[in-house]
């Protein structure tokens, strides 16, 4: 199974990924060595507001890729956290 997520930090601000194992992608996004993932790095600690299941990594890309083009936090709150205030991991 593959799964689309979005995190976000205590500035809320937020993160749309996609990956095939949600707890060791979030531990990649909160790492503070200094390779890689510059923008998760610099701006967390990330907790999980939401996530999506996906049979196919092909399915969960498409699905990253249509939530991004929203370009909106405010389109997050609205559709997909259904205007709450994130709490944690769903």
């Amino acid at each position: 199974m593959y799964w689309v997520y979005v995190l976000q930090n205590p500035a809320g601000k937020f993160y749309i990924g996609q990956t095939d194992d949600l707890d060791l992608r979030l531990h990649s996004h909160n790492r503070t060595d200094k390779t890689g993932g510059k923008f998760t790095r610099k701006n967390g600690p990330w907790e999980f507001v939401w996530s999506e299941e996906h049979p196919t990594r092909a399915s969960a890309v498409a699905r990253e890729r249509e939530i991004k083009a929203m370009k909106s936090a405010r389109w997050i709150q609205k559709h997909l956290l259904n205007g709450r205030v994130p709490t944690g991991r769903d």
